[in-house]
């Protein structure tokens, strides 16, 4: 009998859905719902194919594990399948799954090995002779990508296998296990970010699976990964235990490979809940992020007899922990105005008691995010926390809509200073145009102001521009030139001597570069490189400011949303005010109102330069700018299509290369003489 075409188009429905969090969670590291939500649309499918098992064909979601593995990775096919577990959300679900398994081994009591449950990245090591020779993620269970030399970065796995208590090295051995970031190096790694204007990561599952993937394993060295083996996929020879799967975990620990500490062997129903409550107590004092707990039948002959389903082992459970929702209404949305000048929508909620503590408050994130669940003031919402995490509206109970409730319009103006609020195209974010005024980005702009690619304020750390802004001490980045030594040295842990320097480091700065003090403005999408190219073109800070959005875009890299964040920035009066009381206090840089292309009469017509060695005066980053505010190109390495090569006090390798391919080699005084007269000389070099 045919099936109803409703049932088809729910089953339709549910297996894109699916599929599309697939790609998101596993391929993409960038999922689209809570796991509680895959959850729900993973049972719904499972259900409607236990209903109607003409739905359960090989291709659906419930059949496979994960999905198809990048294309910028090698493929590698796993010697067993890495299949995924069975998931279990209450009491009733784990009673019966221990049932089931005593039922089909027709025994009393059955022993599990239990474990947390990691939120992390599923990876097999390959091991040939005890020498770890390949590594790959999950994928779809069976064919995963190839990451051997981002895993070789983990500190944590080994890379060759040393035989313990006399006990011999199997000669082929796959250890499965997760790839996570601990909570500590998590929070390090943002607050990196940060500081570097980077990608802030949501959590740090996503933080660990975008490191394990990147395409240079140099960035994933430099993110802090654990990992932690959990089982043993094939196994060829002696030195592995055959009889018990904690005898494996107590086997790979002797190797050296970390196994977590929480593990524990119990027996029966009760003692595996009694487990999870206690992990479930624990979760918020652990080092890494679990979603649950992990119960596997711990004797390998009985996981023989009761097998696999499709999907899954019969033989072990993932029992989640129950997601930190209750629901609750929108009373009002307020707006709050980050360091950066984004305009947060945020839910002033009846207050609810959810995740252990009373919440009055939950983020919205910003306008297209309210649009796309359809808030409005008034409705009835599922609002989630999990642990720390800020509290985030999840859904809207539509059918308890009242009719009063209102839709929500993002201010034009920022709530804090007053100045125009924009959102430029491609962005989702609206953001305060007042940088250098509004009171909530102060922090933030004068940390950027005084960093090295910028002003280069030496001593103008993160927790002296706390106390300055805290104590309206300093409110623009010109009342940092009003700061005397005995203000200073009353601050907290601020010695005379060290007031003395900070004040002699913000004298110093009063005199830069343009491109520098274009990039200290910190304008919205306005780089380093971009300042530089803008101070080439333009050569005067006027010529810049008074520049349409059209001129802006005659500007290399410079396309219509620089060109609006410029245009929003100096249209902004209080930028303009602050930025002429920043010359009233002697901040002055070099101008040439004149400015001529970089590839024009004059200039060096983006010529390639290379930099070695110790020159007598110049830094290099000061050359670096001569020669690209000039119009050249400083490079890394030296190569025939080098022009010139400047050397200073032990060049190194890059001289002898620059020596036999007969490139011009100048020392400082030679750049300093070309600069000076650029390439219009007939008895340049560059002429030749």
């Amino acid at each position: 009998m045919g099936l109803p075409d409703e049932i088809r188009q729910q089953a339709l429905a549910l297996r894109t859905a699916l599929e599309r969090h697939n790609e998101r969670y596993y391929v993409l590291d960038a999922p689209l719902v809570p796991d509680a939500e895959y959850d729900r649309l993973m049972r719904a499918l499972q259900d409607l194919e236990r209903r109607y098992p003409l739905l359960a064909t090989p291709d659906s979601p419930t059949q496979r594990v994960g999905a198809a593995p990048l294309a910028a990775f090698p493929r590698v096919t796993h010697g067993m399948p890495m299949l995924s577990l069975g998931n279990a959300f209450d009491t009733g679900e784990v009673e019966a799954f221990d049932r089931r398994v005593r039922q089909a081994l027709g025994v009393e009591s059955v022993a599990y090995a239990v474990e947390p449950k990691f939120d992390g990245l599923a990876v097999s090591l390959r091991y040939e002779g005890g020498v770890l020779v390949a590594g790959a993620t999950r994928g779809d269970g069976y064919v995963g990508e190839d990451v051997t030399p981002n895993l070789r970065t983990l500190r944590a796995i080994p890379l060759r296998l040393q035989a313990a208590d006399g006990i011999p090295i199997p000669a082929l051995l796959e250890v499965r296990g997760e790839v996570l970031m601990l909570r500590d190096d998590f929070d390090r790694l943002n607050r990196e970010q940060r500081e570097k204007g980077g990608k802030v990561f949501i959590n740090p599952r996503n933080a660990a699976a975008g490191a394990l993937r990147q395409l240079d394993s140099g960035v994933t060295a430099t993110r802090r990964l654990a990992f932690f083996a959990y089982g043993v996929g094939a196994s060829e020879g002696p030195g592995m235990p055959c009889d018990r799967h904690s005898s494996i975990l107590d086997r790979l620990a002797s190797l050296r490979f970390p196994v977590v500490q929480e593990r524990r062997v119990v027996t029966g129903a009760a003692a595996l809940l009694a487990y999870h409550r206690n992990m479930e107590e624990m979760r918020a004092i652990l080092p890494y992020d679990m979603d649950g707990t992990v119960y596997k039948v711990d004797d390998l002959a009985q996981q023989a007899a009761l097998g696999y389903v499709s999907r899954a082992p019969r033989f072990a459970l993932a029992h989640k922990f129950p997601a930190q929702e209750a629901a609750t209404r929108v009373l009002g949305i307020d707006v709050q105005v980050g360091r950066t000048g984004a305009l947060t929508p945020v839910a002033r909620l009846e207050p609810v008691f959810v995740g252990g503590v009373t919440v009055t408050n939950a983020t919205l994130h910003n306008e297209d995010e309210i649009r796309r669940k359809d808030l409005m003031i008034g409705d009835s919402v599922i609002v989630r926390r999990a642990g720390d995490v800020i509290p985030e509206v999840m859904a809207v109970q539509r059918e308890q809509r009242p009719a009063d409730a209102r839709p929500f319009a993002m201010p034009d103006h920022c709530p804090v200073c007053g100045a125009r609020a924009l959102r430029l195209p491609g962005e989702a974010v609206t953001r305060c145009s007042g940088g250098l005024y509004c009171p909530a980005q102060r922090k933030q702009a004068l940390l950027h102001y005084a960093s090295r690619r910028a002003m280069d304020i030496d001593g103008l750390g993160e927790r002296l521009v706390e106390q300055l802004v805290d104590q309206a001490i300093v409110r623009t980045p010109a009342d940092l030139y009003r700061l005397g030594v005995a203000a200073l040295a009353a601050l907290e842990r601020m010695a005379e001597k060290s007031a003395d320097n900070l004040v002699a480091a913000i004298g110093n700065s009063r005199r830069t570069t343009l491109a520098r003090f274009v990039y200290a403005l910190g304008i919205r999408n306005v780089g380093e490189a971009t300042a530089k190219a803008l101070a080439r073109h333009f050569g005067s800070l006027d010529r810049l400011a008074a520049a349409g959005r059209q001129a802006l875009q005659q500007v290399p890299d410079v396309g219509p949303v620089v060109a609006e964040s410029i245009a929003g920035f100096f249209a902004e009066p209080h930028n303009v005010e602050v930025i002429e009381q920043l010359r009233a206090a002697g901040v002055t840089w070099d101008e040439h109102p004149g400015a001529i292309p970089a590839d024009g009469p004059g200039g060096l017509g983006g010529r390639n330069f290379v930099l070695t060695g110790t020159l007598p005066t110049l830094v290099r980053e000061e050359a670096r700018e001569r020669i690209e505010a000039a119009g050249g190109r400083v490079v890394g390495s030296v190569s025939k299509k080098t022009d010139y090569l400047v050397a200073g006090a032990d060049p190194g390798g890059k001289y002898d290369r620059a020596i036999e391919l007969e490139i011009p080699i100048l020392d400082e005084a030679g750049l300093l003489q070309l600069l000076a007269r650029g390439c219009d000389s007939p008895d340049d070099p560059l002429h030749s």
